[in-house]
C-alpha cells in the first residue's frame, strides 16, 4: 500500500528520500490542491521551523501538521485536549492507511503498554495525547528516547486564562521548547482575538514563530439573532421551517435546561440527546458517537460540547442563551457547516441572559483585571446582539478583519431591522432608575412607569414620584427591549448580589442632560432568514439539484456508504465526505483509475473501499440506462 510506503519513508531518511508535501496531499488524502495558506504552513514546519496558526472552522488546520509529521522522519505528537476529539481523528486518519493512535484515560495498561512500544520501535507517524499525560515524566522520558517529526498543540487557544475555554494542563506545554528544542512545534486554533494571540505565542514560547493568521470569515454560515419570547416555540419553528430531519446543536446554560430543551424536542417528534458535564462519561460518549455516525441527531448540550468535533453535516447551531464572548460565540457557530454547504448560526436572547451573564462575571472569583477584561468581551457580545448593521462585519472586526462590504447572509442584511427615535422613552427610562434609588429590577421599574399602583409601589411610596404613570405609551414588551438595549449598550448595568437591581451609568449623563439623543431598534419576534424557509432539509434541496436520472445514484452511494461505515465502526463521513460521493456520482468512473481522480479519494480509501462504490455505479447505472 502506498500509505505504508509513505509511513515507511518518513521513519527513515537513510533510505529513501522523503515525499513531497504534494504527494502527501494527493496520495493519502485524496486531494488536488492546497487551500489557503496551508502550502506555506506545512512548508515552514517541514523545513523546521515553529509556527502559531489561526484559521477558521473548516479550514483545514489538521492537515497543517498531518502533512509534515508524514513528511518528517520521527513521529508527530499532536496534543489534544479532548478524548473525543482525539479519537475521532484518530479513526479518520487510520481509515486513511495512517499508522495513528492515542493514548489517554480511556485505555486499559495493556493497550496503554502496546502503544508505548510501538511509539518506541517508530511504528507510528502521529500519536495524539492529553496534555497532562504528555507533561508525565513518563511521558517525557519516553519521548526522549523516540525520533520525533514535530509537536502540534491544537485548540491552543486554551493555553489562554483571558480566552473563553481555559485548561489549566495547558499552560506547561511552553516546556516542550526547552526540552526538545530541535523539534518544530505548531499552535492552532480557530478563535482567538488580539490578546488571546499574543498569550499564546508567550505561554508557548511562539512568539518567534511564523504566525498565520488567516481570514476569520465563514460565508456559508448566515448569522441571525432575535428577541427571546417563548424559547422552545421559536426553536420548533425554526427547525422545522429550515432544518428538518437534519443534525444541528443546541446551546444552553445550565444542564437543567439542557435536559429540559432536549425531552421538549423529543416530545415533538426530533431525536435529541443531551450533552452536559453533570452526565456519566459513558452517557456523554455515547451521545456523543450517535450524533457522529448517525443522521439527523440534535444534540442538546452545554458547552462542555463540541471542541473539534469533525462531523462536516451539521447544518445549524442555535443559541437558546447568550455566549459570555464573541470568541465562544464564534467557536460554536463554527461546528456548523464544516462541508461549505448552507448552515445556519440562530440564537434567541433577552434581557434576562445579560443581566444572568453579568450576576455571574460580578460574583465570580476572578481579580478585578480578569472581570474588567470579561466586561469587555461581554459588551462586544451583546453590542453584536444590538448593531443594525451588517452582524458578519461586526464580528469579523472583532477579530481584526475588515469586510468592506455587507455580507448580505446575515439578518440584518437580508431584513434591515427598524429603527426608532427613542431619545424621550429612554430619558424616562433612566430618571425612573434614578428616582426609584437605583435598587430595583427591570420588571418594577416598567411597573412604575406605566403607573401600575400594586402593594409594592404603595409600600415604598413609588407610586408618588413623578416618573410614575410616564411610560404608559409603551407596552411592558417594548419597555422590556427599552431596558434590554440600554444593559447592552451599557447605559445601565445590573447588580452582581443576585436581585438584578438596575444603577446608572456615567454613559448616560449627555442623554440625561439632554446633550444626547438615541436611535434604538425596533425588535422582530424572529430572527428572520429571507432566504432559506423552504420547509426542505438540505439533503433535499441537493437531491433536488441532481438530475432525476441521478437520484437513485446518489441515495445508493449513500447506502453503501452507510453499510461500510457500520462495518467499520466509524461516522459515515470518515469514509467519504458528501462533497466526495457527489464528484463521485458527476465523473461516474469506470474503474479504480478513474475513481482515484475524485476530490477526497486517496489511496488507501481506493483500495479499501473503490471496489465496492464501483459495484454500486455499475449496478445502478445498468439498470437505469443512463450511460
Amino acid at each position: 500500500m502506498l500509505t505504508e510506503d509513505l509511513a515507511r519513508t518518513t521513519s527513515s531518511t537513510q533510505t529513501r528520500a522523503r515525499p513531497a508535501p504534494e504527494q502527501v496531499l494527493r496520495q493519502v488524502f485524496g486531494y488536488e490542491h492546497f487551500r489557503g495558506p496551508q502550502q506555506a504552513i506545512i512548508q515552514t514546519v517541514v523545513d523546521g521551523g515553529d509556527a502559531l496558526v489561526i484559521m477558521p472552522t473548516g479550514g483545514g488546520k489538521s492537515l497543517c501538521y498531518q502533512i509534515p509529521a508524514l513528511v518528517r522522519p520521527g513521529v508527530g505528537i499532536i496534543v489534544s485536549p479532548l478524548i473525543a476529539l482525539m479519537q475521532d481523528q484518530v479513526a479518520a486518519l487510520q481509515q486513511l492507511g495512517v499508522r495513528a493512535a492515542f493514548l489517554n484515560s480511556t485505555q486499559d495498561f495493556q493497550e496503554v503498554r502496546g502503544i508505548e512500544e510501538a511509539l518506541y520501535q517508530g511504528e507510528l507517524d502521529l500519536l495524539y495525547c492529553a496534555p497532562e499525560r504528555l507533561l508525565q515524566s513518563r511521558t517525557l522520558d519516553l519521548l526522549h528516547r523516540c525520533q520525533l517529526a514535530l509537536f502540534a498543540i491544537d485548540e491552543a487557544h486554551c493555553v489562554s486564562q483571558w480566552g473563553h475555554d481555559f485548561r489549566s494542563d495547558y499552560l506547561g506545554l511552553g516546556a516542550l521548547s526547552e526540552q526538545f528544542p530541535d523539534v518544530p512545534r505548531i499552535a492552532l486554533t480557530a478563535t482567538a482575538d488580539d490578546r488571546t494571540q499574543q498569550e499564546i505565542a508567550q505561554r508557548l514560547q511562539l512568539v518567534d514563530a511564523q504566525h498565520f493568521i488567516s481570514g476569520f470569515d465563514r460565508p456559508n454560515i448566515q448569522y441571525r439573532i432575535g428577541q427571546k419570547n417563548n424559547a422552545n416555540k421559536q426553536l420548533l419553528a425554526f427547525i422545522n421551517a429550515e432544518h428538518p430531519g437534519e443534525a444541528g446543536v443546541v446551546y444552553c446554560l445550565s444542564r437543567s435546561k439542557v435536559e429540559a430543551t432536549a425531552k421538549m424536542l423529543c416530545d415533538h417528534g426530533f431525536n435529541a440527546l443531551p450533552y452536559h458535564a453533570g452526565l456519566p462519561a459513558d452517557v456523554r460518549a455515547r451521545h456523543q458517537e450517535r450524533f457522529l455516525r448517525e443522521d439527523g441527531v440534535i444534540i442538546v448540550a452545554t458547552i462542555a460540547f463540541g471542541m473539534g468535533i469533525d462531523k462536516p453535516d451539521v447544518r445549524f447551531v442555535a443559541h437558546l442563551d447568550l455566549p459570555k464572548s464573541i470568541e465562544a460565540y464564534y467557536q460554536e457557530t463554527g461546528r456548523a457547516g464544516r462541508d461549505g454547504q448552507p448552515s445556519t448560526a440562530w440564537m434567541v436572547y433577552g434581557l434576562q441572559d445579560a443581566i444572568k451573564l453579568r450576576q455571574m462575571l460580578e460574583s465570580s472569583a476572578g481579580n478585578d483585571e480578569f472581570k474588567r477584561v470579561e466586561r469587555q468581551k461581554l459588551d462586544a457580545m451583546l453590542g453584536l446582539c444590538e448593531v443594525t448593521a451588517c452582524r458578519r462585519q461586526v464580528l469579523l472586526r472583532y477579530f481584526g478583519e475588515e469586510a468592506p462590504e455587507p455580507c448580505g447572509n446575515c439578518d440584518t442584511c437580508l431584513t434591515p431591522p427598524e429603527t426608532w427615535d427613542a431619545t424621550d422613552a429612554v430619558r424616562k427610562a433612566l430618571s425612573c432608575v434614578y428616582r426609584t434609588g437605583q435598587r430595583f429590577g427591570v420588571n418594577y421599574v416598567i411597573d412604575v412607569l406605566r403607573g401600575v399602583s400594586n402593594e409594592r409601589i404603595q409600600q415604598f411610596g413609588h407610586h408618588a414620584l413623578s416618573t410614575f404613570g410616564i411610560g404608559g405609551e409603551l407596552s411592558t414588551t417594548e419597555w422590556r427591549s427599552v431596558f434590554r438595549q440600554l444593559v447592552a449598550n451599557g447605559y445601565l448595568r445590573v447588580d452582581a448580589e443576585g436581585f438584578g437591581a438596575l444603577a446608572l451609568t456615567e454613559t448616560c449623563r449627555p442623554l440625561l442632560k439632554g446633550d444626547d439623543s438615541i436611535q434604538l431598534r425596533r425588535d422582530r419576534s424572529e430572527p428572520k432568514s429571507a432566504k432559506r424557509s423552504s420547509g426542505k432539509s438540505a439533503r433535499d434541496r441537493l437531491s433536488q439539484d441532481l438530475s432525476p436520472a441521478d437520484q437513485p445514484l446518489w441515495e445508493a452511494l449513500r447506502a453503501r456508504r452507510k453499510e461500510l461505515a457500520a462495518e467499520q465502526g466509524v461516522p459515515p463521513y470518515v469514509i467519504f465526505h458528501d462533497a466526495t460521493l457527489l464528484d463521485i456520482l458527476h465523473r461516474k468512473p469506470r474503474s479504480l483509475a478513474e475513481l482515484a481522480e475524485a476530490n477526497g479519494v486517496g489511496q488507501a480509501k481506493l483500495e479499501r473501499y473503490g471496489q465496492a462504490f464501483l459495484d454500486v455505479l455499475m449496478s445502478v447505472v445498468t439498470d437505469s440506462n443512463t450511460i
